[in-house]
């Protein structure tokens, strides 16, 4: 299978993982080898209940027994996506109260960016740097990140960046601005939160001058911070949030909400502001409805705040000088980028998972299900701590042999 995956599948980098996959289960992924590995990643955030949970799994069964895809977005009414939409209207503030199903985190994006041309009339962007909002031509206009975008210009224009946590260049944002998309949390940049209520005082800026907040919560949305969005733990109402990843338990979708007086502004002058086939699956809808029943049902997001004290009391090593994040959004960072590549992959070996962030090549990304118990998080750091220990060891070696 490894050389049809090569010849047959289009790769994203030169040396993908490559492992070859059996089944999965709970906290667990498991190769055609019979190897067990305890999956400290969530498919990059986006297993929030584990793998195969059964609250998910039963809802798409029964789905699919009752009727798959039956018309494009907004034309009838199906009852697993309009319960849906009607669950987050009762777990977000006012006035968050329509949503708009899509079919992933980056489409979502596209969707707020034209939803804030709509309400405003006018056409400047403002980002961040080091911003990842996905990968199509509209959200990697608003990436800022040069390297990654040179090659696919020209993109869409007129858009400026600040950089997250500084209040000087809050100025930028003008009367000419028609939005202020930020990651609640920056993902790619480092798990790095808002300080000094930075995004207060964005929502003023935005606010005097007549520009649309929008907030990416992608990747902390769904519980992974302790509350259902990342945005909620900061005392901040956006006038857009957008989300996916975590929100299908592990099913490809995403969504944008706003108030219902702007998001009405798509289905007309013209007709069609935004339309797509497959938003609002009735079997997707079915699994993200489940993952938002179990999480607002249950303790999850409390657990998530007692897992994230874990993680850190058991996480101390010298190699370690910090772990940047909240809840189960973690990032453990090293010294350099050759120790955190060592110790992903090393792990990897010894049957844990751990990834990458896009930007910041010193972090470890520890996002694992909310699920994870105590004890795996015990049996996966004791894990890691050996490889660091390792790793020391190596490293102090060289600087004897070169001294």
């Amino acid at each position: 299978m490894i050389e049809d995956f090569f010849k047959y599948q289009a790769q994203t980098s030169p040396h993908p993982l490559a492992m070859e996959i059996s089944h999965a289960k709970g906290s667990y992924i498991y190769d055609t080898e019979g190897n067990a590995y305890l999956d400290m990643v969530a498919g990059v955030s986006a297993n929030t209940l584990g793998h195969q949970p059964k609250r998910v799994h039963d809802a798409i069964k029964k789905q699919l027994d009752t009727y798959s895809h039956v018309m494009v977005y907004g034309e009838y009414a199906q009852h697993p996506a309009t319960e849906l939409c009607k669950l987050l209207a009762k777990n977000l503030p006012y006035p968050l109260t329509k949503t708009y199903l899509v079919n992933s985190g980056t489409e979502a994006i596209e969707g707020a960016l034209k939803l804030a041309r709509r309400v405003t009339g006018r056409s400047q962007w403002i980002s961040c740097h080091n911003a990842y909002h996905g990968n199509t031509m509209g959200s990697m206009s608003v990436m800022g990140f040069e390297e990654r975008k040179q090659i696919f210009r020209p993109l869409i224009p007129d858009v400026d960046f600040i950089t997250f946590n500084n209040e000087v260049d809050l100025e930028k944002i003008t009367t000419r601005t028609a939005g202020v998309l930020l990651e609640t949390i920056q993902g790619g940049a480092g798990f790095i939160e808002p300080q000094n209520d930075f995004l207060k005082k964005v929502r003023q800026r935005c606010d005097e001058v007549g520009a649309i907040m929008i907030l990416d919560e992608i990747q902390p949305g769904f519980g992974r911070t302790g509350k259902l969005f990342g945005f909620q733990n900061y005392d901040v109402v956006p006038d857009v949030v957008v989300m996916g990843k975590g929100m299908g338990g592990g099913m490809p979708v995403g969504a944008f909400t706003a108030s219902e007086k702007m998001m009405d502004l798509l289905s007309h002058d013209p007709k069609l502001g935004h339309i797509t086939t497959f938003g609002g699956h009735p079997v997707i809808a079915a699994a993200s409805l489940a993952t938002l029943q179990e999480i607002t049902e249950t303790n999850l997001m409390q657990e998530t705040l007692e897992k994230e004290q874990l993680f850190k009391k058991l996480l101390v090593h010298p190699l370690i000088k910090e772990i940047r994040g909240r809840g189960l959004m973690l990032a453990a960072m090293t010294d350099a980028p050759e120790i955190t590549n060592e110790v992903i992959l090393r792990c990897h070996k010894r049957g844990v998972i751990l990834f990458w962030l896009l930007f910041e090549g010193c972090a470890i990304r520890i996002t694992p299900p909310l699920t994870i118990s105590n004890e795996e998080i015990t049996k996966g750091c004791g894990i890691i701590l050996d490889v660091l220990n390792e790793v020391e060891k190596e490293i102090k070696q060289n600087i004897l042999q070169k001294a």
